[in-house]
């Protein structure tokens, strides 16, 4: 799927992007894991770095649960990696330059904010599941209480599957 309307129960569009590291990180090899793909507009600003600095602070919890934590904001490279040693960051960041992904996941396009219209991220995040499909879909995220709302939902799809093997 390749217009942005990504729903639950959809297969998530396969992608390959770097990471901070210039490591190249594909969506298929976390197949068998839950992955929390999260959307943001870009390092080092307040609000992306409070959603960066609360997924980083519970991520032994989505580990423990079998969940990787990947963001992507069309950042360089060189800019996460300095957005992760500023603040200590433990989720991998991606770099969409090319928005090409966010734009495959509805992620890219008109927003409106202080009543102007503007071109740009739109702060989404995705849930998916071991067998690459979404099983949870947030957009126009709210950064206050996301990562716990997220984690919330991982514990209960997680939980459902471990109890139905």
């Amino acid at each position: 799927m390749t217009d942005g309307t990504l729903n639950v129960g959809n297969e998530a569009p396969d992608f390959l992007l770097r990471d901070q590291d210039a490591r190249d990180v594909r969506l298929s090899d976390h197949r068998g894991r839950w992955v929390v793909l999260y959307f943001y507009p870009r390092d080092n600003t307040t609000g992306c770095t409070r959603e960066a600095v609360d997924f980083t602070a519970r991520i032994d919890r989505f580990r423990s649960l079998g969940a990787e934590v990947l963001g992507v904001s069309p950042d360089s490279i060189g800019s996460h990696e300095r957005f992760i040693e500023r603040h200590g960051l433990k989720v991998r960041l991606l770099s969409d330059t090319q928005r090409e992904v966010l734009s495959r996941y509805g992620a890219w396009g008109r927003k409106r904010m202080y009543g102007r219209e503007s071109e740009g991220v739109i702060r989404t995040t995705y849930l998916i599941d071991p067998e690459g499909r979404v099983a949870a879909v947030w957009s126009g995220v709210r950064v206050k209480g996301h990562a716990d709302e997220v984690l919330r939902r991982l514990e209960e799809l997680a939980g459902s599957r471990t109890a139905g093997d």
